[in-house]
């Protein structure tokens, strides 16, 4: 893929509020676009302060420099490897509860008609109080494991081996190797359900929270459709960015909301190739409304949220 980034103008804050309490008030219907930013947003940092508490022991053995790079060390023993992600897994899902910020967008949404797609793997969207039936969890979760090598497609809840493994972890940074996770079908060792290779597992969950999705589209392309997409950057923008992108295009009654810190344009496709676009250039490319549907934040996204609810 090729990006060319464009400079995006936008509109007075307050303006742009304004504008986007009247989308959610007049919206049929609202799709929620999660990423890794709005977790960020709402405290779950990989890196910083958070990150130096959580981790100090496993800083001082290996040089950690944040939670993100430290799940590709190549631990010398799965003893040592379980020991950082059990901790891992505790700190950024088990041993959390729903954020502010969440339960603030699920306040703002819940007298709609909406779904939620995520990449999100900490359950925010679970634990704040969403229906679970209007989310589709792409990426999977840390509170699930699978077999390593995808021998069959079952996930299993983690949280009680978790919480062991974090007890019984000794001051060598190694868990007992009785607690190493065996998949009850090939013996192989389990991994976390996390979407990092070919052997993630999509069970029956994950495939009716999709189906739940492609229906839930389908329907609100019958109506005013409002997208609020949140935190989505360039890792893996053809599940939400992309997408959302270009369900905006496509449909006059459908309208985008994007919150990011930066690359708040739109993309357009040619050849093969992506391509970014700021303000001044969309009516080169898109349609001539296509200003009146697109509403793009930089601010930080409590701060907006709190001026809408």
């Amino acid at each position: 893929m090729k990006f060319i980034e464009g400079k995006y103008l936008m509109e007075n804050y307050n303006i742009r509020v304004e504008k986007l309490k009247k989308l959610i008030d007049n919206a049929n219907y609202i799709l929620i676009g999660a990423g890794a930013g709005l977790s960020t947003a709402a405290g779950i940092e990989y890196s910083g302060k958070r990150f130096r508490d959580n981790f100090p022991e496993f800083i001082k053995k290996y040089g950690f420099q944040d939670m993100y790079s430290s799940m590709f060390y190549p631990f010398k023993s799965s003893e040592e490897k379980w020991a950082y992600f059990a901790k891992h897994a505790y700190v950024n899902n088990i041993g959390m509860e729903g954020t502010y910020l969440y339960k603030k967008l699920l306040n703002l949404v819940k007298n709609k008609d909406y779904f939620v797609i995520t990449t999100n793997t900490d359950d925010q969207f679970l634990k704040s109080g969403f229906d679970e039936n209007r989310f589709f969890r792409v990426q999977g979760s840390y509170a699930k494991m699978q077999c390593s090598k995808a021998c069959h497609e079952k996930l299993y809840d983690d949280e009680e081996l978790i919480l062991e493994m974090i007890e019984k972890t000794d001051e060598n940074l190694k868990i007992p190797t009785e607690l190493l996770p065996k998949c009850p079908v090939c013996s192989e060792e389990m991994d976390l359900n996390l979407r990092k290779d070919s052997f993630f597992v999509e069970d029956d969950s994950w495939h009716k929270q999709k189906q739940n999705y492609i229906n839930f589209r389908k329907k609100a392309l019958g109506g005013k459709l409002v997208l609020l997409e949140f935190g989505i950057g360039f890792n893996t923008p053809i599940i939400i960015r992309f997408p959302f992108d270009d369900l905006m295009k496509s449909h006059e009654n459908v309208s985008l909301v994007r919150f990011n810190r930066s690359h708040l344009e739109l993309t357009v496709q040619d050849n093969g190739n992506y391509y970014l676009i700021g303000e001044d250039e969309l009516e080169n490319y898109l349609n001539p409304n296509i200003k009146e549907r697109y509403l793009p934040f930089n601010e930080d996204i409590t701060k907006t949220l709190n001026k809408l609810i």
